[in-house]
């Protein structure tokens, strides 16, 4: 087919870039000018429309499947030819990959392959109810864009091919090994090529591998007509009776209809989940315990109650307890019972209150089931200080007795152990996480006082040192603090509160991001990450992180499972939701980053992370003007926020507006004369302007600083304009990136 450059021009419709190429032709990104947006064109092979009747049936048929409109089925605008008669498709561009190269990096998770299957059967039924069989599914064909939506490309382009029979010449052994038997002996067939077809790609999106194989194209149609596949085995073994019967060698054995291969697929998989887990797990939400006190200071003691509560219910088995961030918030924006109910999907809440006066203690608790608002349990202690960790104890064994949460081991063992005999550096320690939960730069400063305090009273308290730990990571990686300072004081107090405690999670998760972000060592980081998730799987931050790590060392797929992971435990925060907007536009997924940015903004409007994600997903798609806009907000929303500064210097500079980036560069090298300004903000600026080899040059100044936002050159499209450069490819070797 013809080769059309970048600028070159088709109808109304200019050419952008170069998508790909297959043997039905050559596919380009294309602007359309009249509708303002983007297209993907393509132009097919000239052997495929020599012969005038077979281009006459594929117009017709690619009218019919063109008019078929359906979420699953790819969307196309026009079909046309060039001057010298080439035939070229005008179809909708979608942000995303196609199952094939999902597929590559290995098999799907079972939910995964169901949803998939689900989405393009679905598709397959509407073109069958309109008399259009598809006759080439296969993974090459199913695009699946960045939200999750799957959708079907190439609707009558198997009809023009010819590639009915494998005799065919120039069929690829590509297209054969998803050919229904009667395809591969070249006969006529019907829609149930389709279902047999949709049995390959299921098969394969399970395992991993291709049901029939062979070492040539008559080898391989030979397994196709006579031979067995292996059967499916792990989680996979749910599905091995609808597989086995959509890969029927007998047409008239296989489903009907794709709509009956779909059903069984739900039943299949809901019997077996069924058998394998017990009814829903209870499930419920832990929220702050009011303040009944005089002083308004002791609200961090009523969040620390309920966050041990937390913590020793989530490390049961057999009960779902919904984020302490998530509850939290859901108290602070005074949702009622039945709406925590339903945005924390739990079936319970636990509220309470608490009054201090000397050392006197008095603690309520109420137990309220979500249906019906009616409490399960209520009962109130009148208790000494000392007793606080019996208090906290009898609680969580109230709870998980109304709940019939089932426990394992010991049955008298107590759920709240007691983390230290000194109660000062306990009050003291849940003083400082309460203000590391603000994360501002004052509040982590206060928490950084309260630990240190702690430790003065109680040298060897495992939580007090893990605190330091975390809060000084957090001050680096917000870049409120020069990392060569902080970090080794992080490193140093991780190790120091294992040491003391090997199963204290926070301790883990600062390790890790030391090693990770510090050190440049990943693979020790991951270790540490997984530990720290494995201790708590409650704590979100942990696994943020550890997303963040995946999607910095390239493993898109698995960092944007665990980012979602993270927002379904925790939907209410807006740190986890931004740091998943940003995972997605790591992994270029700039649709979906712009989604979640929106639904962060609508969560929480003044965060100002969430417009750096809005304003970050606009400029990967390439729309920088509309890019300043958010970005002009994050700056309004943090005034002081150095890193909102660089982004927004970034943008305008991409997006011509010179004069202003300046500005802000000439106003972040005033400032760096006072303050701590990191080499990543001002390479940010340069970028934009353009100044290639200021940019690199500062980047090497924040190697030098180790400055943890550098963790993301390895796969950020915010550097691709120096990907290319020696010297930058020299700053990943050093980094010690994994190659990707």
């Amino acid at each position: 087919a013809m080769s059309l450059s970048p600028g070159a021009t088709l109808g109304p419709y200019t050419i952008t870039a170069e998508l790909g190429h297959g043997g039905m032709g050559v596919v380009y990104t294309a602007q359309d000018p009249r509708l303002k947006r983007q297209v993907a064109i393509k132009v097919l092979t000239p052997d495929l429309t020599r012969d005038d009747t077979a281009k006459q049936r594929f117009l017709q048929e690619a009218q019919a499947a063109s008019a078929l409109d359906h979420p699953n089925i790819c969307t196309i605008f026009e079909i046309n030819e060039t001057p010298d008669g080439q035939l070229y498709l005008v179809m909708a561009y979608y942000e995303g990959e196609t199952l094939k190269e999902r597929i590559e990096r290995g098999p799907l998770a079972l939910d995964d392959a169901i949803d998939i299957a689900t989405q393009v059967g679905l598709g397959l039924a509407k073109a069958h109810a309109a008399g259009i069989t598809h006759r080439d599914i296969k993974p090459a064909n199913l695009m699946v864009t960045a939200d999750g939506t799957v959708k079907i490309l190439d609707f009558g382009l198997a009809k023009l091919a010819g590639t009915e029979g494998v005799t065919q010449t120039g069929t690829t052994v590509g297209t054969v090994a998803y050919m229904s038997p009667e395809q591969a002996r070249g006969e006529e067939v019907d829609h149930r090529t389709d279902i047999w077809s949709l049995g390959v790609v299921l098969y394969e999106m399970l395992s991993g591998l291709q049901p029939f194989r062979g070492e040539n194209l008559l080898s391989l149609a030979d397994a196709i007509r006579s031979s067995d596949p292996v059967p499916l085995t792990g989680g996979a073994t749910s599905l091995k009776s609808t597989v086995s019967r959509a890969l029927s060698k007998d047409p008239a054995r296989r489903y009907r209809a794709v709509t009956d291969l779909l059903a069984d697929v739900r039943n299949e998989t809901a019997s077996a989940s069924q058998a394998a887990a017990q009814p829903d797990l209870p499930s419920i939400a832990v929220l702050p315990f009011d303040n009944m006190s005089a002083d308004p200071e002791q609200q961090y003691f009523c969040e620390g109650m309920a966050a041990e509560i937390i913590n020793a219910l989530t490390a049961l088995d057999g009960l779902h307890v919904a984020s302490r961030t998530s509850a939290f918030l859901a108290k602070e924006k005074r949702f009622d019972i039945a709406e925590i109910g339903t945005r924390l999907k739990v079936g319970a809440v636990l509220e309470g209150s608490v009054r201090m006066a000397g050392n006197r203690l008095r603690v309520t608790a109420q137990l309220i089931n979500v249906s019906d608002g009616f409490y399960l349990w209520s009962e109130r202690y009148d208790r000494d200080m000392d007793d606080v960790f019996a208090v906290q104890d009898e609680i969580a064994r109230s709870v998980v007795e109304k709940l019939k949460v089932k426990l394992l081991g010991e049955q008298d063992a107590p759920l709240v152990t007691r983390p230290t005999d000194n109660l000062e550096a306990y009050t003291l320690v849940l003083k400082g996480r309460y203000y590391f939960t603000k994360m501002s730069g004052t509040a982590l400063e206060k928490g950084l006082e309260c630990f240190t305090q702690a430790l003065a009273v109680e040298p060897a308290y495992a939580q007090a040192h893990s605190g330091i730990a975390l809060i000084q990571t957090l001050r680096a990686f917000l870049s409120f603090a020069v990392p060569q300072q902080v970090m080794p004081m992080a490193k140093e107090a991780a190790l120091r509160a294992l040491s003391i405690d090997e199963r204290v999670a926070d301790a883990h998760c600062a390790l890790a991001f030391v090693l990770d972000s510090y050190e440049w060592n990943w693979e020790a980081a991951e270790r540490e990450y997984r530990r720290a998730v494995d201790l708590n799987p409650a704590d979100t931050l942990a696994r943020c992180m550890y997303a963040r790590l995946l999607g910095c060392t390239g493993r898109a797929d698995a960092s944007v499972t665990e980012g979602r992971h993270a927002v379904e435990h925790d939907p209410l925060s807006g740190f986890t939701r931004q740091i998943l907007a940003l995972i997605l536009s790591l992994a270029r997924r700039f649709d979906a980053a712009m989604a979640e940015a929106r639904a962060g903004i609508e969560l929480e409007r003044a965060y100002h992370p969430f417009y750096w994600n809005l304003g970050l997903a606009l400029v990967g798609l390439g729309r920088h003007g509309e890019a300043v806009e958010p970005l002009r907000q994050a700056t309004t929303f943090a005034p002081g926020d150095l890193l909102s500064q660089g982004f927004l210097g970034w943008a305008l500079g991409l997006a011509g507006q010179k004069q202003e980036a300046l500005t802000i560069r000439t106003d972040l090298e005033r400032r760096q004369t006072q303050e701590y300004v990191s080499g990543f903000v001002m390479a940010l600026v340069n970028v934009g302007l353009g100044e290639r080899d200021q940019a690199i040059s500062w980047l090497e100044k924040g190697a030098e600083e180790r400055d943890a936002m550098l963790t993301f050159l390895n796969v950020w499209f915010v550097f691709d304009p120096l990907r290319a450069d020696p010297r930058f490819q020299a700053l990943l070797r050093r980094m010690h990136f994994p190659e990707t």
